[in-house]
């Protein structure tokens, strides 16, 4: 679950979180062959503080893109975009500075131009429209590489994508990430001051979103449980069991099987059907059931099936 701050966050509609320059660069070099002669749109980023414009302006060259550009939301001024196609990549305030008409919201017609005419987006966007956020790069067939919360795998909006492959995890996964905040937002007694003053907060359950092809994608998931009634009981009032760990997927069942989110980083669509939900009775037309086991309720699961069981077929098993 989110922590104090993120829940202040959501409510406030207070989304200014900078991901820190370490995150994006452990992330990141694992992508490094989709950016050559691309246009990357940051649009979700001041220049002057965003650690996506700086990990790509330093690495210009490296990357061989072809453009950089960045937009940020101005909650009372009109805002601005800045372009950099290489230069002086060390400098990381150089760019050309355009104003905007509008204050710079992703999805404002100018920034949607922008998003038309970018190859690659990548940015850590904001927390309360993510859902919004998503849809936007799905309808405009843009590839992207993003930051958001692992409970957004199971809102209706995202999870048809995950089923139908056309989103999936990235490599930092289900992980605790220190954001930097704006002075005047709430925090808890654990946040700290950086070596620039900056607020820093802890925010766990992050995780990398994407629909770029990575190796990750194809690995198996090596399986070494067997099945058996007594260890994988079933559902209350639906005909799957209950795998409380993803390392416990039994090798040689082929029927459903309630697994943890967090199993998403393990997924693989050669190795896996994604079925649905059972996500406490939600509005999704994928949540099939809520996951009670002699009417004690569990935590949301996924449903999946193994396409290709090991030894003999039983889901029928009692």
């Amino acid at each position: 679950m989110a922590n104090k701050s993120l829940i202040n966050a959501k409510k406030a509609k207070n989304d200014e979180f900078f991901t820190q320059l370490s995150d994006i660069e452990k992330e990141l070099k694992h992508f490094k062959s989709h950016f050559k002669n691309k246009i990357v749109f940051c649009n979700c980023d001041n220049p002057i503080y965003s650690n996506f414009w700086r990990y790509f302006h330093l690495n210009f060259g490296l990357l061989k893109l072809k453009k950089l550009i960045t937009t940020h939301y101005s909650k009372e001024i009109p805002s601005y975009k800045m372009e950099y196609s290489g230069g002086n990549d060390s400098d990381c305030n150089i760019g050309i500075k355009t104003p905007l008409i509008e204050n710079g919201d992703f999805r404002s017609l100018e920034c949607v131009e922008l998003l038309k005419q970018s190859d690659i987006v990548v940015t850590n966007p904001p927390f309360s429209l993510f859902r919004e956020y998503v849809a936007q790069l799905v309808e405009n067939n843009k590839k992207f590489i993003i930051i958001g919360n692992i409970n957004a795998i199971t809102y209706k909006e995202i999870f048809p994508l995950i089923k139908n492959n056309k989103l999936w995890s990235g490599y930092s996964f289900n992980k605790t990430f220190e954001f930097s905040v704006p002075d005047y937002y709430e925090t808890s007694k654990s946040t700290r001051v950086d070596e620039n003053n900056r607020k820093i907060v802890k925010v766990p359950s992050i995780c990398w979103f994407t629909n770029c092809s990575i190796p990750k994608q194809q690995e198996q998931l090596h399986l070494i449980e067997r099945y058996s009634p007594e260890k994988y009981p079933k559902y209350d009032d639906y005909d799957a069991i209950e795998v409380s760990k993803v390392t416990n997927i039994p090798q040689d069942y082929d029927g459903l099987m309630g697994v943890p989110i967090t199993f998403l980083k393990k997924y693989n669509p050669k190795q896996f059907e994604l079925v649905g939900e059972a996500n406490h009775g939600s509005d999704n037309s994928f949540d099939l059931f809520k996951p009670t086991i002699n009417r004690k309720l569990k935590f949301k699961r996924i449903l999946i099936r193994n396409k290709k069981p090991m030894g003999a077929m039983i889901s029928g098993s009692k």
